[in-house]
C-alpha cells in the first residue's frame, strides 16, 4: 500500500485526469460496435478489453501521449479481439513463381474439387457404404475405379501423405525384416526431416544400399537380388540433382531384372505427374507403371493438383497386401480428401491436358501468355504508386517446386517493385504486402520485390493493389 501511495503522490494532475477517463470494462463491452461481431466469443471480448485498458494505463503512467474516449478505446479493443480470433490459416496471393509452394499449401484445388466438398461434406455421405446392397464397403474401392480409368493400374491405396504411403508400403511388404535394395544416390532427405533410411528402419525393413552416390548399375541390383533381396526401391530425386559423371538404372531395366528373380519394384515418384508433358518431362506415373513397376507412390497435392494425399498405384495382388496391413488404418484419409481426390481424377478424365486443374494451367502457360497480364498489372500499380516505387516488367524463371522436380525451370514474367529513394527498403515493402487479408507473398531479388504472374490468379490484382496502398499509407 505504501508503494501505491508513493506512486499516486508523484502523478501529475494530467495523469490523474487521464486515468479517470479510462472507460470501465463493462462500459466498453456494451458499446454498439460489438453488435456486428457475433463470431467473437465473450471471453475473448473481455480479455481484449482488459489488455487494451491495461496498455493505455501503462502508457499514461509512463507519461506517453494517449487518445482516450469510449469510441476510440472500444475500437482498439475490437481490433485486438478480431485479431485474436482471425483464422491462422487464410488465403495467400502467391507471387513467388513457385507453382507448388509447400509453405503455401502446394496445389490449389480445382473448382470441381471445391464443389464436391461444398456439396457433400456438410452432410452425411456414403464414405463406406454400398448404397445398392445397403452394406458397408471399402472407401478405397470407388476411388480405385477412377484411378484405373485414368492410369490403367490394377488397384490403388490412398494414405494421408506420400511419406505415410512409403511407410505403409514398406511395412506391408518388408516389415518383417525383408531386404529392400536402394541406390546410395537415392537415400534422400526432404523437408521436415523425412529421411529414407529412417523410414525404412521404422517400417521394419532391412535396407540394402547398392551402387555409389553418383553411379548405380543394373549389376548392383542383380547382386542384391542374388543375395536374397526381394524388393527394389527407386526414389525420385525431387529436391536435388546429381550431375556430371552419373549413372542410374531405369524403371524398365530394374523391373525386368527384378521379375527374373521374383522380386518387386517400388517407385517413389513424388511429383505426381500423371502423364509426360513437354514442359515437365517424361518422369510420370503412367510411364512408370507401363515400365513394369509393381507399385508407384506419389503425392496428391503436387502435379496431380489434388488434396494432400499419398497414393499407391499398382498391381492388384500387391496392393491387396498393402490394403490388409494394420498400418492402413493409421494412415487412411478422411472424407474431405476422398471427395477432393475423386473430383480431381474426374477432372483429369474430362480433360487429359489438365485444363480444369489450376496447377496444370499455371505450369503450362508460356511466357508469351503471361506477358500481357504482367504489363496490365504493372500499369495498374504504377498508377497507384505515384512515383514512390519503381515498377517494371522483367523476364524471369519460375519453378514447379513442392519437391516435384529440382531441375524444372519455367520461363516466366514478373512485375518488379523497387521503393524509390527515401521510401524504405524492399524488405519493408515485402513485409507490408504480407500483412493484408489476403496477404501477398512475392520473392526478393536484386533489391526488388518480384511478383511472378505465373502463380497469380485472375482475381489477385485487386489484392495486390490494396497491398501497395497499405505500404504507401505507412
Amino acid at each position: 500500500m505504501r508503494i501505491l501511495r508513493v506512486m499516486a503522490a508523484v502523478l501529475s494532475d494530467t495523469q490523474r485526469a487521464l486515468l479517470r477517463e479510462l472507460p470501465p470494462i463493462d462500459q466498453i463491452l456494451t458499446h454498439s460496435s460489438w453488435s456486428a461481431l457475433r463470431h467473437v466469443p465473450p471471453d475473448v471480448r473481455r480479455d481484449s478489453c482488459r489488455a487494451i485498458v491495461d496498455c493505455l494505463r501503462t502508457e499514461v503512467l509512463a507519461g506517453k501521449p494517449v487518445q482516450l474516449g469510449l469510441d476510440h478505446v472500444a475500437q482498439k479493443c475490437i481490433e485486438h479481439a478480431v485479431e485474436i480470433v482471425r483464422p491462422v490459416l487464410r488465403r495467400v496471393v502467391n507471387g513467388t513463381g513457385v507453382v507448388l509452394h509447400t509453405n503455401l499449401g502446394r496445389a490449389p484445388l480445382s473448382e470441381a474439387a471445391l464443389e464436391a466438398i461444398a456439396s457433400s461434406a456438410g452432410r452425411y455421405l456414403n464414405l463406406e457404404m454400398d448404397l445398392d446392397a445397403g452394406q458397408r464397403d471399402n472407401r478405397m474401392d470407388r476411388l480405385a475405379l477412377a484411378f484405373s480409368r485414368v492410369l490403367g493400374c490394377g488397384d490403388v491405396v490412398v494414405a494421408n501423405n506420400n511419406a505415410a504411403a512409403v511407410f505403409l508400403a514398406l511395412s506391408a511388404l518388408a516389415g518383417d525384416g525383408k531386404k529392400v535394395a536402394i541406390s546410395r544416390g537415392e537415400l534422400v532427405e526432404i523437408g521436415g526431416s523425412f529421411r529414407m533410411p529412417d523410414i525404412m528402419a521404422a517400417s521394419g525393413a532391412e535396407m540394402v544400399e547398392v551402387g555409389t552416390t553418383n553411379r548405380t548399375h543394373l549389376k548392383d541390383y542383380e547382386e542384391a537380388f542374388q543375395s536374397g533381396t526381394r524388393i527394389a526401391m527407386k526414389v525420385h530425386r525431387s529436391n536435388f540433382s546429381v550431375v556430371g559423371f552419373t549413372k542410374e538404372v531405369t524403371v524398365e531395366e530394374l523391373a525386368s531384372c527384378a521379375s527374373s528373380h521374383g522380386a518387386l519394384v517400388m517407385h517413389d515418384l513424388g511429383s505426381g505427374l500423371l502423364r509426360s508433358a513437354k514442359h515437365l518431362g517424361d518422369d510420370c506415373v503412367s510411364a512408370s507403371l507401363a515400365a513394369g513397376a509393381d507399385l508407384v507412390l506419389f503425392s496428391g497435392d503436387k502435379l496431380l493438383g489434388g488434396p494432400q494425399a499419398g497414393i499407391i498405384a499398382g498391381k492388384r495382388e500387391v496392393i491387396a497386401q498393402v490394403r490388409s496391413h494394420p498400418v492402413m488404418r493409421l494412415v487412411r484419409p478422411g472424407k474431405l480428401t476422398m471427395l477432393a481426390l475423386e473430383a480431381t481424377l474426374l477432372a483429369w478424365e474430362r480433360d487429359p491436358n489438365g485444363g480444369e486443374i489450376p496447377c496444370a494451367r499455371l505450369a503450362s502457360a508460356s511466357r508469351d501468355d503471361l506477358m500481357p497480364r504482367a504489363e496490365a498489372l504493372a500499369r495498374r500499380l504504377s498508377d497507384v504508386a505515384e512515383g514512390r516505387a519503381e515498377i517494371q516488367v522483367i523476364e524471369t524463371q519460375a519453378t514447379t517446386g513442392g519437391g516435384s522436380a529440382e531441375d524444372i525451370r519455367l520461363d516466366s514474367v514478373a512485375v518488379a517493385l523497387r521503393p524509390a529513394p527515401q521510401q524504405g527498403s524492399e524488405a519493408a515493402l515485402a513485409a507490408a504486402f504480407r500483412q493484408g487479408d489476403p496477404c501477398v507473398v512475392g520473392r526478393l531479388e536484386d533489391g526488388q520485390l518480384l511478383l511472378d504472374v505465373r502463380t497469380l490468379f485472375p482475381d489477385d490484382d485487386e489484392s495486390i493493389e490494396r497491398a501497395l496502398r497499405r505500404w504507401m499509407e505507412h
